[in-house]
């Protein structure tokens, strides 16, 4: 059994598709159950006007709750949004680069896919987390992509300081296996569907073991 004080905590990613209004109702009980350590923002194709309408309307939320904001992939919003960090993608980005858009306080978070290498770069260039996944296949998601395998998470947890994330694919089955390794863990959207609450609890006790 995991120690609950060294249990995963969730990163809540906001469902692609979602309506603001729904995500606005939903979010505050959710942050309430203090499960929630970071939200991430995610509006893949969303146009500048959206995003910041997003933006402004989330980061209210989650502030009041003392919980952390950031946005996938939008490197120059976070800093005139008030946001408080940004997560890429290896390969791709430069992370020297971003690290100096962001300023050193904001949070960088780097998605490294299944890549041990990337991962290891993230890490020396000074990113606060990296996220590996998906953990299966998702082929609606776009191309299959290699998934991450448990013996990566097993190998970070054990060699590397820097906090790992698991995401795709994290029901409470697969989080009960990734809870001895993994320092955070991304539902998948389907959370959003019915109690969101009710959902997350789940997938936490699974973490907590």
């Amino acid at each position: 059994m995991t120690d609950a004080e060294d249990a995963a905590r969730l990163v809540l990613a906001t469902p692609p598709r979602g309506e603001l209004d729904a995500i606005a109702a939903a979010l505050p009980g959710a942050l309430a159950t203090g499960l929630v350590a970071t939200v991430r923002l995610d509006m893949p194709g969303a146009a500048e006007p959206e995003l910041r309408r997003a933006a402004d309307r989330l980061r209210e939320i989650c502030h009041a709750a003392d919980v952390a904001i950031v946005i996938r992939d939008h490197v120059g919003l976070v800093e005139p949004l008030g946001l408080d960090g940004v997560q890429v993608s290896l390969p791709g980005a430069n992370l020297k680069k971003v690290r100096a858009a962001i300023g050193p306080d904001a949070i960088l978070g780097v998605d490294c896919g299944a890549s041990r290498h990337d991962g290891m770069t993230a890490g020396e260039a000074g990113a606060d987390y990296v996220l590996f996944g998906p953990l299966v296949p998702d082929p609606a998601a776009g191309p299959v992509v290699e998934p991450a395998p448990l013996e990566l998470f097993e190998w970070w947890a054990q060699m590397i300081e820097v906090p790992v994330v698991a995401e795709g694919g994290v029901d409470a089955a697969r989080a009960a296996t990734l809870a001895p390794y993994a320092d955070f863990a991304v539902p998948p959207a389907s959370v959003w569907e019915g109690d969101l609450v009710a959902n997350l609890k789940a997938i936490d006790a699974a973490l907590r073991g």
